[in-house]
């Protein structure tokens, strides 16, 4: 897993177009609408963009209707909850990805179709109000359904983006430290750095370890190879034999 970190001055499309400009493959995001007008405008310049969808940014339309419709929503909170058990059992098997694919097909399939089924008859009823949170939910959700189901077909794609959300807290958590950035270069840079520890932790490297040989090698590696100072591949490259710092050497 990598990391990137960009700033922009707002969430708007331009930024989103500007860095999956040469992507493809398979985009898992939030349900945030400039993301799919981006990916429909690229593939419409032959790209072969897949836009997959968070199931926990969706079911949090449906926690968010419990208290006026406890018993429903609670349906769909249930059905969820099983297909995330499935992935627990996906995990702790620590399953190659053919295997993944043969288990989702199997067991998280048939879930999914009878959820849809539930969420187009529930949107049926005449009592339900257009503006109320549990409407709100199912029309969230049956939007985005071919989005949901890329995960079934994808045996590499996670459900959600969880596992993105725990990288990104380091953003807030050290702008309330450092009391934000004073500059938008300062963001960038801030944005770059963040990038590089984050996809350190995720690669199981020392963030020092790794910032210790790269400060020094940078200087005499060849630029068109600078990939190779990336934290994934600086693990496979340079971690067995990395340089050290002269206060390592004292110690």
């Amino acid at each position: 897993d990598e990391v990137a970190f960009t700033w922009s001055h707002s969430r708007g499309m331009l930024h989103a177009k500007a860095q999956l400009q040469d992507f493809t493959g398979t985009l898992l995001t939030d349900g945030y609408a400039a993301y799919t007008k981006t990916v429909e405008q690229l593939n419409q310049h032959e790209r072969q963009i897949v836009h997959a969808a968070c199931w926990v940014h969706m079911r949090r339309g449906f926690e968010k209707a419990l208290d006026s419709e406890p018993h429903t929503a609670q349906q769909a909170l249930d059905i969820i909850a099983t297909l995330y058990r499935h992935e627990k059992h996906i995990r702790d098997k620590q399953s190659d990805l053919a295997d993944i694919h043969t288990y989702r097909q199997q067991h998280s399939e048939p879930l999914v179709t009878d959820f849809f089924r539930w969420v187009y008859q529930q949107r049926q009823r005449t009592d339900l109000l257009p503006k109320s949170p549990f409407a709100k939910a199912l029309h969230y959700t049956a939007e985005r359904e071919s989005q949901l189901k890329v995960f079934l077909s994808n045996p590499a794609l996670p459900m959600d983006t969880n596992h993105l959300e725990r990288a990104l807290r380091v953003i807030p958590m050290g702008r309330k430290n450092y009391l934000f950035c004073w500059s938008e270069l300062g963001a960038e840079q801030l944005g770059i750095l963040q990038s590089l520890m984050v996809t350190c932790r995720l690669q199981g490297v020392n963030p020092y370890h790794y910032l210790v040989d790269v400060l020094q090698r940078v200087a005499l590696h060849p630029a068109k190879d600078v990939l190779d100072l990336t934290p994934r591949v600086w693990k496979e490259k340079f971690a067995d034999k990395k340089l050290t710092s002269d206060l390592d050497k004292m110690g």
